[in-house]
């Protein structure tokens, strides 16, 4: 009777084991699509991923459309996604979402592979840091924004490329490929910016929140923000802006659909302007700054 229950037993260990290596082999997908799973913080890093990775990746946004990265928490749908994910791609240059909350999407996923995209990146300091409640920069503080310079954002599409092919070591030839297409194009969009505002006059620009930096400083622009310390300005503040502006013939205050556009609509109406609304936050960043080009090069004609 011993005897004969073996060939059972046999088999019932060989399927654990069988089970067991299919379960190890499938870490880091998709249950529903069979992809790999990448979670990014923000929405532009989601076309750099998306452009690298093609058809083998799911992608998860942690800082939804709308939402800011300075003051969004991550709900629970989220970090479940995070418990199945292969690799994080964060930021990494002092986003606000990521110094609150990375330690705890690490825990929650501690053998996924996690990507600085900042890495080779020159961190710049913030004009006007952050102060807001629930916010965690103070003066001095480094410009978190990197991903608004094209030069920089090629450096990050770099990065996601070797965490890529870290995870995903069979396919290393596809990302690599993936990669320098979307790098070729971030150039053509760098140049472009180069060209488009190589002829205007005015070189100053205002806007509510300081996004901007590392876009003003690679193209030789002066971002004029609203924001002091994160809060509205004060009173003194802001006949200070409506001077500058004046002095410097702004007629456009920018703003982003993450923030309240009401104190920039003040300050346009008293020098007799407009808001307008760019999106530094953008899913396709290629058409994004397309866009910031765009109205930039009609408010400094």
């Amino acid at each position: 009777m011993i005897c004969s229950r073996w060939p059972l037993i046999a088999s019932i260990a060989v399927l654990v084991v069988g089970l067991s290596l299919a379960a190890v082999s499938c870490g880091g997908e998709d249950g529903e699509t069979g992809k790999l799973g990448v979670v990014v913080t923000i929405l532009p890093q989601a076309q750099f991923v998306e452009r690298v990775g093609g058809d083998n990746v799911e992608i998860t946004v942690m800082v939804p459309e709308g939402s800011s990265p300075h003051i969004y928490e991550p709900t629970p749908g989220q970090m479940a996604k995070v418990s199945e994910a292969a690799m994080y791609a964060k930021v990494g240059s002092g986003v606000e979402f990521e110094l609150v909350w990375m330690d705890k999407v690490i825990e929650q996923n501690e053998g996924m592979l996690v990507v600085d995209c900042s890495e080779g990146v020159h961190l710049i300091e913030m004009i006007g840091s952050h102060g807001q409640e629930g916010e965690v920069h103070h003066q001095g503080a480094t410009d978190p924004h990197i991903w608004m310079s094209p030069l920089n954002a090629k450096v990050m599409v770099d990065n996601i490329c070797e965490g890529l092919k870290q995870t995903d070591p069979e396919n290393g030839e596809y990302y690599e490929t993936n990669r320098d297409a979307y790098l070729t194009e971030l150039e053509s969009l760098h140049s472009d910016i180069v060209a488009g505002l190589s002829g205007v006059q005015k070189r100053k620009f205002m806007v509510y929140h300081p996004s901007f930096g590392y876009f003003a400083e690679e193209y030789d622009l002066e971002m004029i923000p609203v924001e002091e310390e994160g809060k509205e300005p004060t009173a003194a503040g802001l006949a200070r802006l409506i001077a500058q502006a004046v002095e410097s013939d702004i007629k456009v205050i920018f703003t982003s659909p993450q923030f309240n556009p009401q104190m920039a609509q003040v300050i346009a109406d008293e020098i007799g302007g407009t808001v307008t609304s760019v999106d530094p936050l953008a899913r396709d960043y290629v058409d994004g700054m397309r866009a910031l080009l765009s109205e930039l090069v009609q408010a400094l004609e």
